[in-house]
């Protein structure tokens, strides 16, 4: 017993002297350094500027069609580490998938019938009597995305040790107003051609993402950014659901419950510039 009690003992005491040494070494490596900034001459790129971004994007993993937009963000920044802008863009070309495709080459084909002399027409008369799949896939048209915009990470970025760039990276979030072409509703008939018409309305979402920005120098920036935006929509135009068990059965009609949810994606690319100059910490 007495063994173990002094055992015990120089365990206590040789931990006491062990947080002291500890705690004196802290107080003597710091005092220096007390009160001094983690970095010298710090400049903030970002600590209220107003920046203006041109920032083409294209939409990601498309059924139907792939859009192409014309994009612009204005920023402005309270901190160097949050801002509040806006996001918008215009689609400026809708580009048809292979799918869509294939299907209007299906149903050019589907169309045609063959007369007595073996001549290949259409059953209007020698003119198509169908309309393409393409003509009542939706299609995107314009964001209005207001948003904030999250900086958390910032430094530098090396090349080969020799060409050094001021870099960050940003998470921003919001909501987006999506303005598109849809399949109009109809109540009757919806095989028919003649029903085969776009309607246009708004769709309300979240938005959401990341992205990086590379100042060139004090003024100019390039980056790249992902956004999400997810909502439904009937992206090919079809009766797909409306009757039958959580409706998800065709009911010969077109209406808003034909909508699908899509985790939308798309990714852009940036050049900037910030009015002013950069905020220099001392």
């Amino acid at each position: 017993m007495r063994k173990l009690v002094s055992s015990l003992s120089m365990l206590v005491a040789a931990t006491v002297l062990s947080t002291s040494a500890a705690h004196a070494q802290e107080i003597a490596l710091a005092g220096p350094l007390k009160d001094a900034p983690s970095v010298r001459r710090l400049k903030e790129y970002r600590n209220q500027r107003f920046e203006l971004a041109l920032q083409p994007t294209f939409t990601l993993l498309d059924e139907y069609r792939h859009t192409v937009f014309m994009g612009v963000r204005a920023q402005y920044h309270f901190t160097d580490w949050l801002g509040v802008g806006l996001f918008g863009a215009f689609g400026a070309a809708s580009i048809t998938t292979d799918l869509t495709d294939q299907l209007d080459t299906s149903l050019a084909k589907a169309d045609q019938h063959t007369t007595k002399n073996g001549t290949s027409v259409g059953y209007a008369e020698g003119a198509a009597s169908y309309k393409k799949f393409s003509e009542q896939t939706s299609t995107l048209n314009w964001i209005a995305a207001p948003q904030l915009q999250f900086v958390p990470f910032r430094g530098k970025l090396s090349l080969f040790n020799q060409y050094f760039v001021n870099a960050d990276a940003y998470l921003h979030a919001g909501a987006a107003f999506v303005g598109l072409s849809e399949r109009k509703d109809c109540a009757a008939n919806c095989s028919d051609p003649s029903t085969l018409k776009l309607d246009s309305r708004v769709a309300i979402a979240p938005t959401f993402g990341l992205g990086m920005n590379f100042y060139v120098d004090d003024n100019f920036s390039v980056g790249f950014e992902y956004r999400a935006m997810p909502f439904s929509w009937n992206r090919a135009g079809f009766d797909s659901r409306g009757t039958g068990p959580d409706g998800n059965f065709p009911d010969d009609r077109i209406t808003d419950a034909d909508r699908t949810f899509k985790f939308n994606q798309m990714v852009g690319f940036s050049v900037g510039y910030s009015f002013g100059d950069p905020i220099i910490t001392e």
